[in-house]
């Protein structure tokens, strides 16, 4: 019997996917299933390839419900801009739960995987942070840098953006692009502590193994969503921040115990707090949220196969109404 397989190029698929309430709402359901616990989710398969300082990530889930499950295979070797190539890249196959047929295969080159951890960002913003965000700040400067603050703007429309980063001239770089993007004042400053100390909702986004953003920079009304934390050995978060924050919430606490600023909270002996919930605990009400605007709250996002299996089955589903893609038949 003939087997359709859809192929969506990385082109493509930007025309199909934006970041947008849309993709934010996709997102936040897989969150909501994990909370339900309608989903089966392995570990991540993580490869490391030291001789070309690369790595190799795994990850998948099957959400119950779903007509198919996403495998997404996301290599980083981060020679490659020595060689004329991007660090990034990957795909995404999209199997029928039904029949384990493949269904498509999404080349994407890790667009998809920077929108739905954006997205991610913006389900954590939309109901952690305070009401009232008139400040934003990022620790870091890269793609996720831009796209988390993009993201995040969609659900707390504030009117400022403070940027810090390593480098003061890709700083500089990042906060003009966030400005223009977004229309609003961004600007970079000379330290980190002054992005903390301004802002409602700070986000950190790098790929630190030493905290970027210290205890002591807390205060009433601050949200932080750290994403930079997915390998062991990074920790963007000193670990007395989250020991010291009101609420700490992750994405999957059997990750973030092993990838995320929980493992160095832990390991440093300063996590005296029990199990913290999930993102999916609070959004389907097993765990409370934020209860004033003078709270801190902490959000640790590590990334999950469940995001991948909803922005992927999302895109599939855009492509078959747009009639997008090349189908092979097998």
């Amino acid at each position: 019997m003939a087997h359709e397989i859809k192929i969506l190029t990385e082109t493509e698929l930007r025309a199909l996917v934006k970041l947008d309430l849309e993709a934010i709402d996709v997102v936040e359901r897989a969150f909501r299933a994990l909370g339900s616990g309608d989903v089966v989710m392995p570990p991540i398969l993580s490869m490391a390839i030291p001789e070309a300082n690369g790595e190799v990530d795994v990850k998948t889930a099957y959400i119950r419900g779903f007509d198919g499950f996403a495998i997404k295979v996301s290599p980083g070797f981060f020679n490659n801009p020595a060689l004329g190539l991007p660090s990034l890249n990957g795909l995404m196959i999209l199997f029928s739960a039904k029949t384990g047929l493949v269904e498509a295969l999404l080349l994407d080159n890790g667009y998809l995987t920077d929108i739905r951890t954006a997205a991610a960002g913006a389900v954590a913003a939309r109901h952690l942070a305070p009401r009232e965000v008139t400040t934003a700040g990022v620790i870091g400067t890269g793609v996720q840098a831009r796209l988390q603050i993009e993201a995040a703007h969609l659900v707390r429309p504030f009117s400022r953006v403070l940027v810090w980063g390593r480098d003061a001239q890709k700083a500089q770089r990042c906060a003009d692009d966030i400005g223009r993007k977004l229309g609003i004042e961004a600007f970079a400053v000379a330290d980190a502590e002054e992005v903390v100390a301004q802002s409602q909702l700070v986000v950190t986004t790098t790929p630190a193994e030493e905290p970027v953003l210290k205890a002591g920079w807390l205060h009433p009304g601050l949200h932080i969503t750290a994403m930079g934390s997915d390998q062991t050995g990074k920790n963007e978060i000193d670990p007395a921040a989250l020991a010291a924050a009101d609420l700490y919430v992750c994405d999957r606490l059997s990750q973030v115990e092993v990838l995320g600023e929980l493992r160095a909270a832990i390991s440093s002996g300063v996590w005296q707090k029990g199990t913290p919930p999930e993102l999916g605990d609070i959004l389907s009400g097993k765990h409370r949220a934020r209860t004033s605007d003078d709270e801190i709250t902490i959000c640790d996002l590590t990334g999950t196969g469940a995001q991948d299996t909803a922005i992927a089955t999302f895109a599939i589903e855009m492509a078959r109404q747009k009639r997008s893609g090349t189908a092979i038949i097998t």
